[in-house]
């Protein structure tokens, strides 16, 4: 059997990579997507706080493109400075990717009991915190 991280870094990777391509046909990545995410959560999103919630997710560098990409593409826009909102166009194909980000959940989910799905992020979260309390 192969280590947990062996498995964790494949499967963040297999995530990614379908989900990029699932995205593609909309201008989006998976990062990008979870930024549009983040900012329809919270209607006084900003910057900071954006890159905050998704710091597990990217660095920086990343994260700050993946900003500039959803504004970019015309999915959100600055109401001020440091402040971001999703456009109306962009509230309307969040919803029609969602569709998509749906079909895509059940893949990754298949032959998966909800029950074996609750138990493994329960372990990973307990894993990563049991991780991040230590000293090294």
């Amino acid at each position: 059997m192969k280590p947990i991280g062996y498995w964790l870094n494949r499967t963040d990777a297999a995530l990614t990579a379908t989900m990029d391509a699932l995205l593609a046909e909309f201008g989006l990545t998976r990062l990008a997507w979870q930024v549009l995410n983040v900012v329809e959560d919270e209607p006084r999103a900003t910057d900071g706080g954006v890159r905050s919630v998704l710091a597990a997710n990217a660095d920086a560098e990343a994260l700050t493109a993946a900003i500039e990409a959803v504004l970019a593409g015309g999915w959100a826009l600055r109401p001020e400075p440091g402040r971001l909102a999703l456009t109306e166009g962009g509230r309307a194909r969040l919803d029609e990717v969602g569709v998509r980000v749906g079909a895509f959940r059940e893949l990754a989910a298949a032959g998966i009991s909800p029950q074996e799905y609750r138990t493994a992020v329960g372990v990973l979260e307990r894993m990563t915190r049991n991780l991040e309390r230590a000293t090294v």
